[in-house]
């Protein structure tokens, strides 16, 4: 299993010492979250502050972006990392496009299928010197000169993965993309019973290999140095459970459990603007169900249990001692490697 540890957000000053104790302590991976912050530039910074660690967003917000400004974006952190970079890409809900980006809003999944397609083109021109000529409903790139293509690289395609909880996304992502970020708002019977299904149905579609396809996350995990630290992760954990089961994407999750009814009372707090309450609904059953809980000396096994066999990489706490994360790797899973090949 890999080991996923997050960057400081905000202050690009912090990255390097940051990235290179992650490198140091044994993550495999660095990701970098898009919320109050841009996700690109601090990896950028941790690219050229480390020397083996992977880089990935986790995720990018797709639509506001042009694929072509993604695909330079991409390509050069690719390039710089010596071929560390992990793209994971998401389409964010519609209130936040239409609202709070500006961009029109259309059905998510055909428009990022086009998307990664777009990305893969313009790839293709860039290192194979293929004409570019992409058509679709939603993107169209058919110019490219000398003066603005990137030269070769000596490095891997850039792996994409898709952030996705629904269905759709779940299915989409195993059509198109070398690997799925599994929302944390999700339980082990959903990720068995339902995105495992949807994601094979994907694959099935275009012949991709599990053993070259990466899922990652699929829950929450509360957890710290002693029962202190632990009951602080809780309540953060508490809270996030309760704003997105607030959010009617989210809660086909809820319906699995039979927990319609708290999706509609999250939604309902939420729009009278009752957001410091919202955390009070969700009971220690609900909270288990989405989350690991467990001091470090603890959590290892609880981790098996609740991602293991699923699960090829998840999220940890940044602090959690050398041991345990040797322990965690440890882990078999289906998952071997990103294919190398420029698609």
């Amino acid at each position: 299993m890999k080991l996923v540890a997050s960057l400081p957000l905000g202050d690009l000053n912090l990255i390097p010492a940051a990235a290179q104790a992650a490198e140091a302590a044994g993550f495999d991976r660095i990701s970098q979250a898009e919320n109050r912050h841009d996700p690109f530039l601090p990896l950028g910074v941790a690219a050229i502050s480390t020397q083996k660690i992977e880089l990935a967003t986790g995720v990018a917000i797709a639509f506001p972006r042009s694929p072509m400004v993604v695909a330079n974006t991409a390509w050069d952190l690719q390039q710089s990392s010596g071929g560390r970079f992990v793209l994971g890409l998401g389409p964010q809900i519609r209130p936040h496009n239409e609202r709070r980006f500006s961009v029109p809003w259309s059905a998510p999944a055909p428009r990022l299928r086009e998307y990664v397609q777009a990305l893969r083109a313009i790839w293709r021109c860039w290192q194979l010197g293929e004409k570019l000529d992409f058509r679709g409903e939603h993107y169209t790139f058919t110019l490219m000169i000398p003066n603005f293509s990137p030269e070769p690289v000596e490095v891997p395609s850039v792996p994409i993965t898709l952030a996705a909880i629904g269905p759709n996304s779940l299915r989409l992502s195993g059509e198109v993309a070398d690997g799925v970020q599994i929302h944390p708002f999700c339980t082990r019977a959903y990720l068995e019973q339902v995105c495992m299904k949807r994601i094979e149905e994907g694959m099935a579609k275009t012949g991709r290999q599990r053993t070259h396809f990466e899922v990652q996350g699929g829950g929450f995990v509360a957890t710290g140095v002693d029962d202190e630290a632990v009951a602080k992760a809780v309540a953060f954990v508490r809270y996030r459970i309760a704003f997105y089961g607030s959010t009617p994407s989210y809660w086909p999750v809820l319906e699995q459990h039979d927990l319609l009814d708290l999706g509609h009372k999250l939604n309902t707090m939420t729009k009278a603007g009752q957001w410091d309450e919202i955390a009070a609904e969700i009971s220690d059953d609900t909270l288990r169900l989405f989350a690991v809980v467990g001091r470090h000396d603890q959590v290892a096994r609880e981790i098996a249990a609740r991602f293991g066999g699923l699960s090829d990489s998840i999220g940890v706490d940044p602090d959690l001692p050398a041991d345990v994360i040797q322990e965690l790797q440890k882990l078999d899973t289906p998952f071997a490697g990103f294919l190398s090949e420029w698609p």
